[in-house]
């Protein structure tokens, strides 16, 4: 280790370099707490030269590098690698350019989410992606992780927002994908690398899409009494052409601990709560309300509330907004998993995993986007508790491979990370695991950057075929847990 830190103080200041035990504790992990490691260095640049600078002290010395923004992702992509270095970019926290005529923001990596619609709020403009952390997260994480919110229905996800990313590759060259254009010559590598979790380039620069402000926005809360009943409703919403702004469903456990956290008026009793939400013009809005009104009576909804102003529109949100810390008050523990399905099938996946609670001896709260079916199934369990993470964690990895059975997929914000690498062997043949592979090659021929992450080699997948996780070995077992 002091080789590899003289040699990276050669090149960058002592304030941008974290040695000592006690200066990287605070980095051994993501939102994914469950799993840490002790990184061996960590490296707070400042600039995008001093990120070039490090890169190429680690390519030389053959460190891998963990590229790290706020350390709010939930899959493990930020954990550090035993014997690496995380390199943060928190630092590079500048809004460079905002263009309120070309309705474009060109921002550093560590500038928080939330601040480029503070930045841009004068100018009637704002940041369409919204993930529950917006508060905390930053745009490079989110360029990382692809990641959504609860408006991303209408809005999309971060690859729909970003216009370029800047990066710097492992061997030094400085890439510019993408344009402030409405399109860009040649392959679209953009999409490759939102979404990439830091393992092609290290992003210096993002440019992302400012949308304005709608007039005004309203939301119908609609109960159910049934799961089957909320799901079907989803589906009819937008089988009757209606994309509402939000659309987002929570069962009765996650309204209940919900409502008991924030009172946010809703029905504890209900089976289901959907948010809908319209925004735009004062009269589309109406319209769009009466429609979305319709469709849910039609659909069995027990009640309808419909906001009369903001703040109680803010007030419905913010149970949805508070789900997870609210569980977290009902349970010493948590594991918040992610996966997407088709929308038609919400109430039988629910099902489904109402029948594994009593498989696993676990309760599980329930979040959804259900407008474009991404589920975060809460998994509750205390990790005092010998063999109860385990269980969560099989818990878990079934849902995964029920979200690949009904036509899903195993994540569709949170990233693959370590949490999910297992299940990548479920839903990807080897030969789409080698496309993938080939493509981190090509940007990263030397393998030093998130090194074993998200993408699994032929020895991980055969090994998971033979244990299948729930035949009693523990994944990652090389891993301090809690």
């Amino acid at each position: 280790m002091n080789s590899a830190v003289a040699a990276l103080r050669a090149v960058l200041p002592d304030r941008c370099i974290l040695a000592n035990d006690e200066e990287t504790r605070p980095y051994e992990c993501d939102g994914l707490a469950a799993y840490r490691q002790m990184p061996m260095i960590v490296l707070l640049p400042e600039n995008e030269a001093q990120i070039m600078a490090a890169i190429a002290v680690c390519r030389q010395l053959n460190l891998p590098i963990v590229p790290r923004g706020a350390g709010t992702g939930l899959s493990g992509g930020a954990m550090p690698i035993a014997g690496g270095v995380v390199l943060s970019t928190a630092r590079l926290n500048r809004i460079v350019r905002l263009d309120p005529t070309a309705r474009t923001a060109v921002v550093q990596p560590g500038v928080r989410n939330l601040a480029i619609s503070e930045a841009a709020a004068p100018h009637g403009l704002y940041y369409a992606p919204d993930p529950s952390s917006q508060i905390a997260c930053t745009i490079g994480g989110n360029v990382a992780e692809n990641s959504g919110g609860v408006h991303c229905l209408k809005y999309g996800l971060t690859v729909h927002n970003v216009l370029r990313v800047r990066m710097v590759t492992t061997d030094g060259e400085i890439v510019e994908l993408g344009s402030e254009a409405l399109d860009a010559p040649g392959l679209d590598l953009l999409a490759v690398a939102i979404g990439s979790e830091g393992m092609l380039g290290v992003v210096t620069e993002v440019t992302v899409k400012l949308v304005p402000k709608p007039r005004v926005a309203r939301v119908v809360m609609a109960s159910f009494d049934d799961i089957v009943k909320a799901g079907d409703a989803v589906a009819n919403v937008i089988a009757a052409g209606i994309i509402p702004a939000g659309l987002e469903m929570m069962d009765r456990l996650s309204t209940q601990v919900a409502e008991e956290f924030v009172h946010a008026g809703y029905d504890t009793q209900a089976a289901a709560v959907l948010l809908c939400e319209s925004d735009g013009i004062p009269e589309e809005v109406e319209e769009e309300i009466a429609r979305m009104s319709e469709v849910l009576s039609e659909c069995g909804a027990t009640a309808l509330a419909v906001s009369r102003d903001e703040a109680e529109r803010l007030r419905f949100w913010s149970g949805r907004k508070n789900a997870f810390p609210a569980v977290g008050r009902i349970s010493p523990d948590y594991y918040c998993m992610d996966g997407t399905i088709p929308r038609k099938h919400l109430a039988h996946v629910l099902q489904r995993i109402e029948a594994m609670e009593q498989k696993y001896g676990l309760r599980c709260a329930n979040v959804f986007h259900a407008g474009d079916g991404n589920l975060h199934p809460l998994i509750m369990f205390d990790a005092n508790v010998p063999g109860e993470f385990h269980r969560a964690e099989q818990f878990g990895a079934d849902i995964l491979e029920l979200c690949v059975e009904v036509g899903g997929t195993i994540t569709g914000e949170h990233g693959v990370g370590i949490e999910k690498i297992n299940s990548m062997c479920v839903q990807f043949s080897r030969a789409e695991l080698d496309a993938f592979l080939a493509v981190k090659r090509a940007f990263d021929p030397a393998g030093i950057l998130n090194p074993d992450k998200a993408i699994p080699t032929l020895h991980r997948c055969a090994e998971y075929g033979r244990m299948h996780v729930r035949h009693g070995r523990m994944p990652f077992s090389n891993l301090p847990r809690f």
